[in-house]
């Protein structure tokens, strides 16, 4: 786990490497001010020699100067390196998240992902910082400060080993509570982030059903889940400092005491005693500051272990050792085809399909909720692997291919559609960056986006906001449809991405599929039967199977399914005239 996090470092090894080096001279430093201290006061002032007390003055002046330099340069390359640590670390979490299939990403909620790309990322950054400086800092500064207080006088360093093992088990006793409660927490943050996002984004739905205090209550409840836990965590990580203070204070006390008879003795000077007492002050802080870092330590080692799980994530989708990289044609062939969301035979979301479809063919879908057309097309363009049999496009199986050759030649509009914060024109341009203005005007006209755009004060450079939330349900489906166009895709699949659509709109985009793109296969998954009954085939889903296949006239004279959705539409449509 360790060892995959630093491979994160990369270029800021040099940074993470001199933070070490400059914390080992500012502790040399530091060490070394206490025994010129002794010495001016025993040597110097106790003397009256003037020349001395100038000498070591100037080399204790040199010693801060210096301390504060190498403090200064170790604090600015442990930045440097956490920062840059962090970084790298949301890169390679965000890059492979983006590598995830449509499964793996179903493993992790959102929030959970944004969870560990934040808070998570964070307390790693900081346990990373303490690690290469106060980690560092802390065991040289107390084994140069304790090896000092023995060359002073043994006796009174042997005071240290018996405040360590105290402090030692009082640490594993914080330590060892606290890590499952922080773990807790981190996961209660992911429902937290859920909730949040499921709000904002259905925020419509919240104030047209009036339900503001039900949302507010379901946001308090998680909350103060995180509240009782933090809080508990807190209070075991509390002990912490009076556990290091009353140590601190109990050393000074009996080195003081025990001092005292020593100097009285003529057996200790006063420059050895306040020499003794800096030291005792470094270890015990040195110990205070190791003690800091476990606690870092403790709280980031959940957030380690959640930030390793989405690194060391793989897709369950692959590229074959050989691919191949050029789809020759739109012809689709589905070969006993099985498929299961969760792998498990006795659950298949599609059993034993088989059907073909020949390149340029427009086909229609109909089925009722639930049926698993949107997870049939989702095979096409190998969003999911099937459990069995095979898909074949151009006459080579998906599993063949290179994933994104085999995805740029296949264009979806999906249900839920979606646009990104920019211009129409950026939006348009996922299909084909490099599209040039002519182009995105013909596929507009296309999907008879182009009328409505022309409306907009600003035209094709209207920015749209996030989630598409300043155009209506049927102009972002036409945008979106635009955009799969500009793919030049040898498959178009519409996933009833004209639901939004009146019907005159939806016959002109038909149309001008028909006769503008008549050499890419197009498949349309539709509720109305006047979407799709001008297709070359209809193929009707129900249960996970295909229940029939064929066109429209012949659909109506075998099979019960298609026959009774059109007769209810059409009485439907019937009642909307007649009033």
């Amino acid at each position: 786990m360790v060892k995959r996090l630093l491979s994160c470092i990369r270029e800021y090894k040099k940074d993470a490497i001199l933070t070490p080096i400059f914390v080992s001279m500012e502790v040399v430093m530091d060490v070394v001010i206490p025994l010129l201290m002794a010495r001016l006061i025993d040597s110097g002032i106790n003397a009256g020699d003037m020349n001395y007390i100038y000498k070591i003055g100037a080399a204790l002046v040199a010693c801060c100067i210096a301390s504060l330099i190498f403090g200064a340069l170790s604090g600015k390359y442990a930045a440097s390196a956490s920062s840059g640590f962090a970084r790298n670390l949301r890169h390679d979490i965000y890059y492979n998240v983006q590598n995830f299939s449509f499964s793996n990403i179903d493993k992790f909620s959102t929030g959970s992902i944004v969870t560990r790309l934040t808070t998570d990322i964070t307390n790693i950054q900081m346990a990373f910082q303490m690690i290469i400086r106060i980690a560092f800092r802390a065991p040289l500064m107390f084994v140069f400060a304790l090896i000092m207080s023995y060359s002073i006088n043994s006796s009174l360093a042997n005071i240290f080993l018996f405040v360590i093992p105290f402090l030692a088990i009082g640490l594993y006793f914080i330590i060892s509570h606290a890590h499952p409660v922080f773990e807790r927490v981190f996961r209660t943050y992911d429902k937290l982030n859920n909730v949040v996002q499921e709000n904002l984004r259905g925020i419509r739905v919240v104030k047209t059903f009036v339900r503001e205090d039900y949302e507010i209550k379901k946001f308090g409840s998680v909350s103060k889940k995180i509240y009782d836990d933090f809080s508990k965590a807190e209070k075991l990580l509390a002990f912490n400092m009076p556990l290091m203070q009353s140590a601190v204070y109990t050393c000074i006390l009996l080195i003081s005491w025990f001092a005292a008879h020593m100097i009285v003795g003529t057996t200790m000077t006063t420059g050895e005693l306040m020499s003794m007492l800096s030291y005792v002050m470094q270890i015990l802080m040195s110990l205070m500051m190791l003690s800091m870092v476990l606690v870092m330590i403790t709280i980031s080692r959940a957030s380690t272990e959640r930030v390793v799980e989405i690194l060391d994530e793989k897709s369950d989708l692959a590229d074959p050792e050989n691919p191949i990289y050029e789809v020759k044609n739109g012809d689709i062939s589905f070969e006993n085809v099985n498929f299961s969301y969760s792998k498990k035979a006795e659950k298949l979301s599609l059993r034993n399909i088989n059907i073909s479809i020949k390149a340029g063919e427009t086909i229609g879908i109909i089925g009722g909720t639930g049926t698993s057309k949107s997870t049939f097309v989702q095979l096409i363009p190998r969003l999911y692997d099937v459990i069995s049999g095979c898909v074949k496009v151009g006459d080579v199986d998906v599993r063949d291919y290179d994933i994104e050759s085999l995805r740029n030649e296949v264009a979806m509009v999906l249900q839920k559609n979606v646009l990104f914060s920019g211009t129409i024109k950026e939006n348009l341009r996922w299909g084909d960056e490099n599209a040039s203005d002519e182009e995105i005007l013909r596929v507009c006209k296309l999907a008879q986006a182009d009328e409505f755009i022309q409306t907009f004060p600003d035209g094709y450079d209207t920015y749209i906001e996030q989630g598409g939330t300043n155009v209506s349900g049927g102009q972002k489906q036409r945008l979106c449809i635009a955009r799969a166009l500009l793919k030049k895709p040898k498959i178009l699949i519409l996933d009833d991405s004209t639901s939004a659509v009146d019907t005159k709109t939806d016959a002109l985009i038909r149309k001008a599929f028909k006769e503008e793109i008549p050499d890419t296969t197009k498949i349309i998954i539709a509720q109305r039967i006047a979407s799709v009954k001008d297709a070359d085939r209809i193929i009707v889903f129900d249960n996970g199977e295909i229940n029939a296949v064929g066109t429209h006239e012949e659909l109506l004279k075998t099979c019960k399914i298609y026959k009774e959705v059109n007769d209810s539409q059409m009485k439907g449509d019937e009642v909307n005239d007649a009033a």
